[in-house]
């Protein structure tokens, strides 16, 4: 367990007298503790299972159930046609058992099969209902009166505060539409990219598609439908994502920014304590199931698969095609500062660690006058180059050893941290700041972000924060979610009703008092041979060429935002994507 780790629980000590044996308290009651929680993380789970399992029905449901069906027989009313009594004839005969206590478990049998079958009943209902995309193809503002009486049957079946999977079970699948509806779609969108003769030339491949190949391909893709709930992802994540062997940095990954005008503390250990805190809090919430679904209209929920993967996560490379590596918990950070990693413990006596804690923790990391290792600095670069390359390296310099004992404490991590050398963020007085900061999030010095990990938190001297993601494990909305609702506690006003209100003292940093016992950060250890560092400096030459190849540039857009794209009808991602075709068109 992460806390005792963090002392020395058992110490043996050979002397001529014989074996000494020393226990600490400390250190068993921090494994305790650990325990503790992780059984209290199960049962979390198992409860949380069972709640999503009978939504949109609940627990009280069925104790409603179970007295409306005693009452009733209490006044000589059977609503079970008989079934009551036939249950009591065939429970086992037992001294144990009175025929009052017959009838009570005859009774509690009977209105639970029932409920079971009410919730069977609602949740194919809710599937049904799910079922209707009528709203999609509707203007905005203009909803139809079946969409609208569509909309009040959702609400009354959601009424009950879903949980994150509430709804996971009851989503359609995904239909495998006609081949001549989507040739046609196609046919639809290539026609302006096309002149006549190349136009009516694609009509006749799409024909001949559509009469041989088509028939065959479409019985398979309906074979698969039938066993999985979405036949797509699981092809969309192998083949777009996995298989690429480009350089994730700057083609796949993205980035997240910090609030532009405000910055809540400008001290860098502080702002990146109340930052990872408010990250910690937020992924217990998801844990518990306690995030509510995203949901469109307010009333039609969306997959929340993805969620599952967003900590604990990391990219592993191959040869052929790259896989993720998720785990159902991590109790450690990997941070990067000045070429040097580090192991941080995020969890003390079964309990998050405080801000203050942390900013303690990781001011010990700023204040490291230790030099990085050979080959140490620029290890990172690895996960910017190339694939191949990056499994080869993977497989033969940190498959064992303490290089592979430290690879498994980053891979393994909640999420990445750097603290960051630079300073970011908005400066009217200095031109060019924000392509600069955009491109720092984006890809950085090519060898400081962990660019497989799941997102790598960045933070910089002057307090800014910024994000970089990998694409793979989940759309770009889901991170979003992560990084727009931790932000409301660490403000200073926060949202209207935050999750969570943190804050700083007036010179910027955490409130409380940090628990200087505390084991500093463990710095993990390297033994790169020279071979590695050369594969190191070769993997940066190529991230260093793709990030000098990027031209960016990033300014604020005042003019108007997407409330008056929604006024003229149009989607906000469609109208952005538009745009930027438009402009390279031009």
């Amino acid at each position: 367990m992460a806390e005792a780790h963090q002392a020395v629980a058992f110490q043996f000590t050979v002397t001529p007298e014989g074996l000494g044996f020393h226990l600490s308290r400390e250190a068993v009651r921090q494994l305790y503790l650990a325990v503790v929680h992780s059984w209290k993380k199960r049962l979390v789970r198992a409860k949380n299972s069972f709640l999503t399992g009978v939504y949109p029905a609940s627990p009280s449901s069925w104790m409603v159930v179970v007295m409306a069906t005693a009452g009733s027989c209490y006044c000589q009313v059977d609503p079970s046609l008989g079934l009551i009594a036939r249950i009591q004839h065939w429970l086992p005969r037992s001294e144990a058992l009175t025929p009052q206590a017959q009838t009570v478990v005859s009774t509690v049998v009977f209105s639970t099969g029932a409920w079971l079958a009410a919730v069977l009943l609602f949740r194919r209902l809710l599937r049904l209902l799910l079922s209707y995309h009528g709203w999609m193809f509707e203007p905005h503002g203009r909803m139809s009166r079946s969409t609208r009486l569509w909309i009040a049957v959702m609400k009354i079946m959601s009424i009950r505060k879903p949980l994150l999977y509430s709804f996971q079970s009851s989503l359609p699948k995904l239909p495998v539409p006609p081949v001549k509806a989507t040739i046609t779609r196609y046919l639809e969108s290539v026609r302006p990219l096309l002149d006549d003769d190349k136009f009516r030339e694609m009509e006749a491949l799409a024909k001949e598609f559509q009469e041989k190949t088509a028939p065959r391909l479409q019985r398979y893709l309906r074979l698969k439908s039938w066993w999985t709930t979405n036949y797509v992802s699981d092809w969309w994540e192998e083949y777009v994502y996995l298989r690429g062997r480009s350089p994730l940095m700057v083609n796949s990954n993205y980035y997240a920014m910090d609030f532009l005008y405000v910055t809540p503390s400008r001290v860098q250990a502080a702002r990146a304590a109340n930052v990872v805190h408010s990250i910690l809090l937020y992924r217990r919430r998801l844990d518990r199931g306690e995030i509510p679904p995203m949901m469109a209209l307010g009333v039609v929920p969306m997959c929340s698969y993805q969620s599952e993967r967003m900590f604990n996560t990391t990219r592993i490379p191959g040869k052929e095609t790259d896989t993720l590596l998720h785990l159902a918990d991590s109790k450690h950070l990997a941070v990067y500062h000045k070429g040097r990693y580090y192991k941080l413990w995020l969890y003390y006596g079964g309990q998050v660690l405080p801000p203050a804690d942390l900013e303690m923790q990781f001011q010990r990391i700023l204040e490291d006058p230790s030099p990085p290792r050979p080959g140490e600095e620029r290890l990172a670069a690895l996960t910017a180059g190339e694939r191949v390359p990056w499994a080869e390296a993977r497989a033969r310099f940190f498959s064992r050893g303490p290089n592979k004992a430290a690879l498994d404490a980053i891979e393994r991590a909640a999420f990445f941290l750097t603290l960051d050398e630079d300073e970011h963020g908005q400066e009217p007085a200095r031109p060019g700041c924000m392509d600069a900061y955009a491109k720092s999030l984006l890809h950085g010095r090519c060898y400081d972000r962990w660019f497989d990990k799941s997102f790598t938190l960045v933070v910089y001297k002057n307090g800014k924060v910024g994000a970089n993601a990998e694409h793979s494990w989940a759309d770009a909305p889901i991170m979003g979610h992560l990084w727009e609702v931790p932000g409301q506690g660490d403000t200073p006003n926060g949202a209207e009703t935050p999750p969570f209100q943190l804050g700083y003292t007036e010179g910027g940093h955490c409130k409380g008092d940090p628990r200087w016992q505390l084991a500093p950060p463990q710095r993990l250890q390297w033994d790169i041979p020279p071979e590695g560092v050369a594969a190191i400096e070769a993997s940066l030459r190529v991230a260093r060429a793709l990030a000098e190849d990027v031209d960016f540039c990033c300014f604020p857009f005042s003019t108007f935002g997407k409330g008056l794209i929604k006024r003229c009808r149009t989607s906000p991602d469609a109208f952005i994507q538009i745009a930027l075709q438009l402009a390279h068109f031009r």
